[in-house]
């Protein structure tokens, strides 16, 4: 499918009433070595262009062999991706790969159901209540379950990233290509542990320019009960 026809997808698929507040997370696994992602990099740079959509790009470093390291990549990313994997009792790993919230994946470039599942999770209730301020280099995280049979415990996680990059990629499976990669994670830490029973506030450090999020995550990983942003 040609990325010009993305459009009509968005607006075909983006027009049912949202029940979820906070945005659904989408975590696209790529490599600046995969000669597949560079399509679903595009697709991920369309997603920012929705509010109620975060997406995230995480680079892996297991194509860095070919002859080109992708100066994005970390073993940390192939570690997640790893264990989304274990988590549901797959052995193999391969880009491009889309999770949504956790919970969702999309081998390969398949826009169309990509954006199916993104409404899908859209369309979901909210299980917890989420609520985030930040006051010069500190951030307040305010929480509350809003179900009884929330998972426990919760990951209380940070994530920092890069909102844009232009690369010019001259060896491995992309040589001679330059591509545009946005929202390039470069941080992502789980800083502590909720137990979903009551409402909770904690404080933390937040620190430099980057824009980032605070996602309530499942541990395994698992699902994404919540997200919001920090810019």
């Amino acid at each position: 499918m040609r990325l010009g026809v993305l459009a009509a997808i968005f607006g075909c698929c983006f027009g049912i009433a949202q029940a979820q507040s906070g945005p659904v997370v989408v975590e696209l696994f790529t490599s600046q070595g995969c000669a597949s992602c560079p399509p679903a990099d595009a697709l991920l740079r369309d997603l920012t262009a929705h509010d109620d959509v975060l997406p995230l790009s995480l680079h892996v470093d297991y194509w860095d062999y070919i002859g080109w390291p992708d100066e994005f990549a970390s073993s940390a990313f192939t570690h997640r991706q790893r264990s989304y994997a274990h988590a549901t009792g797959r052995t193999m790993i391969y880009t491009p790969q889309m999770i949504i919230d956790g919970q969702s994946e999309v081998a390969g470039f398949k826009p169309v159901k990509v954006m199916e599942l993104i409404d899908a999770h859209r369309a979901r209730p909210d299980r917890v209540s989420l609520q985030v301020v930040r006051n010069g280099e500190s951030i307040r995280i305010k929480m509350a379950p809003l179900d009884a049979s929330l998972p426990r415990p919760l990951e209380i996680v940070l994530v920092r990233y890069l909102p844009h990059a232009h690369v010019e990629i001259r060896a491995g499976e992309n040589a001679g290509r330059s591509v545009d990669y946005t929202n390039i994670v470069r941080d992502w830490r789980a800083v502590a542990e909720w137990d979903g029973a009551s409402a909770a506030v904690i404080e933390t450090e937040w620190q430099g320019d980057l824009p980032g999020a605070v996602l309530l995550q499942e541990e395994g990983p698992g699902a994404v009960l919540a997200a919001a942003r920090l810019r």
